[in-house]
């Protein structure tokens, strides 16, 4: 479950933003996760409570804002949304895809104390 490292570097971030802002609870975080990312937003709530536990971040709430997969075809020139990698494109049935969007995981917003 790579979910618990990924959470594990989100967790390092906010400590090293409440260190730089001078906050010392974060009570919600928005983190934005791309469909083409293989990341299991069930996986990363599950992981998050765990790894937040007993830190500035122990029971803050974590929002998955999911990002729709998107990529530039080279065969017929249209940018397209994909469900997943390696998938033919919707217009012309070609597989030059270029992934353009979906692929991400950032923090989007925090709300502290």
């Amino acid at each position: 479950m790579h979910e618990m490292s990924l959470c594990e570097g989100v967790l390092q971030v906010l400590e090293t933003e409440a260190s730089k802002q001078g906050f010392n609870k974060v009570k919600t975080v928005w983190l934005e996760i791309g469909d083409l990312s293989s990341v299991e937003p069930e996986a990363m709530l599950f992981s998050f409570d765990v790894v937040t536990k007993n830190t500035l971040a122990d029971s803050a709430k974590l929002n998955i804002i999911n990002i729709p997969g998107d990529a530039w075809c080279m065969q017929c020139s249209k940018s397209v949304s994909v469900k997943q990698r390696f998938d033919e494109c919707p217009e012309c049935g070609g597989y030059q895809l270029q992934i353009t969007s979906g692929d991400e995981m950032k923090i989007k917003e925090l709300e502290v104390e």
